[in-house]
């Protein structure tokens, strides 16, 4: 496969709104109570699909907040290259499609019963339940990181507000000219977008512009990172001498935090003081998951990776960040993707039927690294008896090479991710 094929694949599953990945066979007379927990990519997808594919359905969807903040892009208004209501998006498209938006939050699911508990007191019966909370962030997991360190070291990870972004981008713009800018990056797997590296190349830019003095060091629970070359030819290109990257074999794992004196603190004792810090710290599923007695030991939901159902509990059906997906990224292509075969297993199942497929995941994951600049890696993953695979041979990552024989391409996947960006929010929130 060229690379040529490759982009253009990408490109195609884009334009045709990212259904390639939703089942071929889809039954109309179809009836029963699906409930979707969850607004995100994920969530609202399942919703739309749902309605699309099987209009005899009840479909409701549960979400407190009353727009979405996207996680993609988000790191754009970092740069100043975005605004907050450009990445703003409402659940009206659903509401006419006939989607029964729920505004309140899932407190609590009763598996035996059926039910979701809310907080506002209402139950929510259900006959199948999509659920797609996202993540929820191991406070604490770093010391001295909680929920009040937030609001000085933000974490900028959990979307639907945009709060914790835009508090992030008010530091960056107060940052003196020579100040630093420090990034705890943890191990995998993390929610992404946003991406850390993304992050790191956007605040760059805008440091570029406005703070050229300005100093970043990224700490990093990982030696390695992916599009790792790529991202690191950008820094040198774009940003030379303003950028470090501590990996985890060089002390990079911030273990400790001192919120008043902005200090991280690595696993062998280092202290670096920063201006303006951005905590990622290690993650998990939703709470909601874990209260549910849905995750195993390692924080995620186990699933069954043809039908997306949760190992623990039958007619669950977890789909997006929370799940285990230790191969497939925890993207929003990904959430996406699964969504449409969670909700063609579940209806399946409301009719008696086996689920089909098996089935194949596409995930494409732009960065932008500077003005008109973008890169891209694709996969595309299979589900495997033990959970899911890569297929071989069947991705890759953006071309290497000096910028000034590759600037037509780096401009070419910036408009590209911004196609991406289009298409994936008008197949969610439409």
């Amino acid at each position: 496969m060229t690379r040529l094929t490759r982009r253009a694949f990408s490109l195609a599953a884009a334009s045709a709104g990212l259904t390639l990945s939703a089942p071929g066979i889809v039954r109309a007379q179809t009836t029963g109570r699906l409930v979707v927990i969850g607004g995100g990519f994920g969530g609202a997808s399942a919703a739309r699909y749902a309605r699309i594919a099987f209009p005899r359905l009840e479909v409701t969807l549960i979400e407190p907040k009353a727009t979405f903040v996207t996680c993609p892009y988000g790191n754009l208004l970092l740069a100043g290259e975005r605004t907050l209501p450009q990445i703003t998006h409402s659940y009206d498209g659903l509401k006419a499609r006939g989607v029964r938006v729920v505004q309140d939050w899932a407190d609590g699911i009763d598996a035996t019963a059926k039910t979701v508990r809310l907080r506002g007191g209402q139950t929510v019966p259900y006959d199948k339940l999509i659920l797609s909370p996202g993540i929820a962030i191991r406070w604490n997991a770093i010391e001295g990181y909680n929920e009040a360190a937030a609001e000085t070291l933000p974490h900028a990870w959990v979307p639907g507000a945009g709060e914790q972004t835009t508090l992030l981008r008010r530091q960056l713009e107060a940052l003196p000219d020579g100040g630093v800018v420090g990034f705890a990056i943890p191990p995998n797997p993390f929610r992404c977008p946003p991406g850390p590296y993304e992050r790191i190349s956007m605040v760059a830019s805008y440091l570029k512009k406005h703070k050229p003095r300005a100093k970043i060091i990224a700490l990093d629970a990982k030696d390695a990172f992916s599009k790792q070359g790529l991202f690191q030819d950008a820094w040198n290109e774009l940003y030379p001498g303003m950028i470090e990257w501590v990996p985890l074999n060089k002390d990079g794992r911030v273990t400790k935090v001192d919120v008043r004196e902005k200090i991280f603190e690595t696993e062998l004792g280092t202290r670096h003081k920063v201006d303006v810090g951005n905590v990622i710290p290690p993650q998990s599923a939703a709470k909601i998951a874990i209260d549910a007695g849905l995750t195993n030991e390692t924080g995620w939901v186990p699933v069954n990776p043809l039908t997306f159902e949760a190992v623990r509990a039958r007619d669950i059906h977890v789909i997006g960040d929370a799940n285990i997906g230790q191969v497939m990224p925890k993207s929003g292509y990904i959430a996406n993707s699964t969504s449409k075969v969670a909700v063609a297993a579940a209806a399946a199942a409301l009719e008696g039927r086996p689920a089909p497929g098996p089935t194949v995941y596409f995930n494409t994951c732009y960065s932008h690294v500077g003005d008109e600049y973008g890169i891209s890696v694709v996969g595309v993953f299979r589900p495997t008896d033990t959970g899911f695979a890569e297929t071989p041979n069947s991705g890759g990552v953006s071309p290497r090479g000096p910028l000034a024989q590759q600037r037509e391409q780096r401009r070419l996947e910036a408009l590209h991710a911004d196609a991406w960006y289009a298409s994936i929010t008008k197949d969610a929130f439409s």
